[in-house]
């Protein structure tokens, strides 16, 4: 006896629906704590995987290669580049270790001469008296002694736990690199290929908050990358004018600091009065104190200039959030994601807010798109860096360009 033709799989009903719904919402819940470690590394591949697409669709296009080849050329690029960093900057940290130690050793054999030079001084600060004499400073000495050479005596454990943290991110950033190599590789040149979600009915509406979530993050990478470039060059070229120690590294904390409201800014100042105060040149001879104001007085300058004049020209307000409210997310993406999680708070702030507008509109029986989409044809692919700098620099009026 054969089976009817005619006869489908019978449709589940709305407790089954729910029931399936609810186990599946719990394993992944389950699974997204279990595995949460692995979720800051996945956000970095897929950013990585976005931002390198319009660079490898220009060079597929300019040089004729295929999409593998042109992803291939972005990587080993990349990878020839990581490992430069990686040789200078373990140079450096080698020859840093080899000074601190060196000066460890320098104080160690000098403090208990100064320490015995201190005890017979009597110092007058205005109306006050500090007298060493009546202090028995040798305790003090022994005890300073006796907790460094502790220090020292750990000194392998150190090296081991740096070295642990080193190898633990050399090895994150290989699966970094390696899954948005894949992610990349496999999309065909497609934004859309990266994450496919196909449910019945509900393609228009995919679709448009696809292209309404690329609008606002293609706003804040493209945006945010800028303006990090603007700000590391201007901090790097007014700090080395300046004679500050460790400009260049000064200059990548400044440009993070434009990433998180309020926050970084404040930060930043504080570690260039830190850094400015207690290093050892002051240009023209200038007392420590003054020395420090002026440099935290042109950090205040450049901070509002970009402020109000760079960043609003840039980002034009495509991502629409409070920067208080960047703040807050910030503290709270910190917590779930790490560092990455800070750096893109606003445009996780603004996925969260158009979610949130189509789910309550949705749940009121609402039209979640009311407004018509505005559509603008985009610029050439390999030139959207270059067509928001030139962009940037007409609005500020530095020269006159006629748009054909």
């Amino acid at each position: 006896m054969t089976e009817s033709k005619g006869l489908s799989s019978p449709s589940w009903g709305t407790n089954t629906k729910l029931v399936v719904a609810l186990t599946i919402v719990v394993i992944i819940g389950a699974l997204l704590v279990k595995f949460q470690f692995i979720l800051t590394p996945l956000l970095i591949a897929l950013v990585l995987a976005y931002l390198f697409q319009p660079l490898a669709d220009f060079i597929q296009r300019k040089l004729h290669f295929s999409w593998s080849a042109s992803v291939a050329v972005i990587y080993v690029v990349i990878i020839i580049l990581l490992l430069g960093l990686l040789t200078l900057g373990g140079v450096g940290l080698v020859q840093q270790i080899q000074s601190l130690v060196a000066i460890i050793q320098d104080a160690i054999t000098t403090l208990p001469q100064l320490i015995e030079k201190i005890s017979g001084q009597v110092y007058q600060f205005g109306p006050f008296k500090l007298d060493f004499r009546a202090l028995d400073l040798s305790t003090i000495s022994s005890q300073i002694l006796g907790v460094v050479q502790s220090l020292l005596s750990q000194t392998g454990t150190l090296v081991g736990s740096v070295a642990g943290s080193a190898a633990n991110f050399l090895g994150w950033t290989l699966f970094v690199i390696l899954v948005s190599y894949f992610v990349l590789a496999e999309s065909g040149g497609l934004r859309g290929q990266f994450i496919t979600i196909d449910v019945p009915n509900y393609k228009l509406d995919f679709e448009r908050l696809s292209r309404e979530l690329g609008r606002t993050w293609n706003a804040f990478l493209r945006g945010q990358i800028i303006i990090f470039i603007l700000a590391v060059t201007v901090y790097s070229v007014v700090l080395s004018i300046l004679g500050v120690r460790y400009a260049i590294s000064l200059a990548f904390l400044a440009g993070l600091a434009r990433f998180v409201p309020y926050i970084g800014p404040a930060i930043n100042w504080i570690v260039l009065v830190l850094v400015t105060f207690f290093q050892v040149y002051k240009l023209f001879g200038l007392s420590p104190f003054y020395y420090t104001l002026i440099v935290l007085i042109t950090a205040l300058l450049i901070d509002q200039i970009f402020d109000n004049i760079i960043s609003p020209r840039i980002l034009s307000d495509a991502l629409k959030v409070h920067p208080a409210a960047v703040l807050v997310a910030a503290i709270v993406a910190a917590n779930l994601f790490g560092i990455v999680g800070v750096v893109v708070a606003a445009p996780i702030l603004a996925t969260a807010a158009l979610l949130w507008k189509y789910t309550m509109r949705k749940m009121l029986d609402l039209d979640p798109w009311p407004e018509e989409e505005q559509r603008q044809p985009p610029p050439p692919i390999g030139s959207r860096f270059i067509v928001s700098i030139r962009r940037f620099i007409r609005r500020l009026g530095l020269f006159q360009h006629q748009e054909k």
